[in-house]
């Protein structure tokens, strides 16, 4: 049997077993191992093995626990909830005024959890009810919290990128600094359609009176202004003392971990429960994520000994003569298929083993290429009829929100989510001159 009928044999296999409901890790893992072993025998032991060290010895690996705790602490402690209320008195007056105010809520959750199914619990637990009480039409909120949740995978502390980094052995740091700029303007382009849409259409989103905008005091709005600040306070103590060299990746991280469980104590809201539901999430996020690593760099290794990159890089760009740009794009929209039936975790340890090789032969940048890749994800997320967001929002919204109302409402935001994806394949460096910048200082 030939090393490519081989490589294709293994790959259907997997994809068989995740489609019957196996674990991903299992899945992959198990694949790997059946394959290392009947082709090189007792040898292949030494492939998982090999495998385990790289992720023992990998120190970024530590800032994993670290930021799951800090999300989970802020997220237990209900800090988010200030956050809410924070936008909802500053940002009411204005037609759509809550539903922008929704969208800064959930960058600001993004940059607590790194996350974006923890960005999806918040927006549809604390702002779909107060959305839909004040007259926003539902398929425009729907959509909104939707949207919102997709930053969680971007904007740093991105849990994803983080093991990303890990496949394709890139900077955690360049990653991160990498999405910043890519999220916020995501973020940006999903504001100013907000805005044009409700000054179109003031029914989707009307404006808070002035008899409840009058009934909060000065000094509330002053202390709620305070609260809403409080994250952004916790993220810049972690953020620039490694962008300016101070500390490490993992150090920041542990300052990270460490502001946001005084801040819950200062509040007075880290209670044991909050405490040990942070705890045993953590552990069990953690746990989950080494073993799909584990399983993807042994899948990985065995891919790269069958040579199988380099004969699916000699079939696209010699036997079929495709350009490289053509072959990236046709990367991208398997992204989009993939993503009716799995997760974004799912799909990057899957395709890892083929695709990061395969840019890295085509001569792409793989820090760019991660961008295209957490962004293309969470399009396939959102993308009926199968996308993972959608089943979730339909698990957590009201009974008044059917289906034919979730589908019809990622539309225009998914529209929005490509228009930013052309633009960062077109222009290069909206990703790339921040990792340069603070780098090449």
């Amino acid at each position: 049997m030939s090393y490519e009928l081989i490589a294709i044999l293994m790959f259907s296999s997997m994809m068989l077993m995740l489609m019957t409901g196996q674990r991903v890790f299992g899945a992959i893992g198990g694949i790997a191992s059946i394959a290392a072993l009947t082709l090189w025998g007792t040898g292949g032991s030494d492939i998982p093995f090999s495998a385990a060290m790289k992720v023992m010895k990998w120190y970024p690996m530590l800032t994993l626990p670290m930021f799951i705790f800090m999300g989970y602490v802020l997220s237990e402690s209900r800090l988010a909830d200030d956050l809410y209320k924070m936008f909802h008195v500053w940002m009411g007056p204005i037609n759509g005024g809550l539903a922008i105010g929704t969208i800064g809520l959930m960058v600001l959750i993004s940059a607590m959890n790194g996350l974006s199914v923890a960005g999806m619990a918040i927006g549809a637990t604390i702002a779909l009810p107060e959305l839909l009480k004040r007259g926003y039409d539902k398929r425009m909120v729907t959509g909104v919290v939707q949207a919102g949740s997709s930053l969680g995978i971007l904007v740093p502390p991105s849990v994803v990128l983080v093991l990303y980094a890990m496949i394709a052995r890139q900077p955690v740091g360049q990653l991160w600094l990498a999405g910043i700029i890519p999220g916020l303007m995501m973020a940006a382009l999903f504001i100013i359609y907000i805005y044009i849409r409700c000054r179109i259409q003031p029914e989707l989103g009307p404006a808070l009176s002035k008899e409840e905008m009058g009934n909060v005091p000065r000094a509330e709005k002053i202390r709620l202004l305070g609260a809403g600040l409080l994250p952004l306070a916790i993220f810049a103590s972690m953020m620039v003392p490694f962008l300016n060299g101070w500390t490490s990746l993992v150090e920041s991280s542990a300052i990270g971990a460490l502001a946001a469980f005084i801040a819950a104590v200062l509040k007075g809201r880290m209670t044991r429960k909050v405490f040990e539901t942070s705890t045993r999430m953590t552990l069990a996020i953690s746990c989950m994520f080494m073993w799909i690593v584990l399983a993807a760099l042994g899948f990985g290794a065995v891919f790269d000994g069958l040579g199988a990159v380099k004969a699916i890089d000699s079939l696209f760009t010699e036997q079929l003569g495709l350009d490289p740009w053509v072959i990236l794009i046709l990367m991208q929209l398997s992204f989009l298929l993939m993503g009716t039936f799995l997760d974004d975790t799912a799909m990057l340890v899957i395709v890892a083993p083929l695709y990061v090789p395969l840019v890295k032969v085509l001569g792409f940048d793989l820090i760019w290429y991660g961008v295209l890749y957490t962004i293309t994800t969470q399009i396939a997320y959102m993308t009926p009829p199968f996308g993972y967001n959608l089943f979730l929002m339909r698990a957590m919204a009201p009974k008044e929100i059917g289906i034919k109302d979730i589908y019809a409402s990622i539309i225009p935001f998914v529209l929005v989510m490509l228009f930013a994806l052309i633009l960062i394949m077109v222009f290069p460096q909206i990703a790339m001159w921040l990792p340069n910048y603070v780098y090449g200082k």
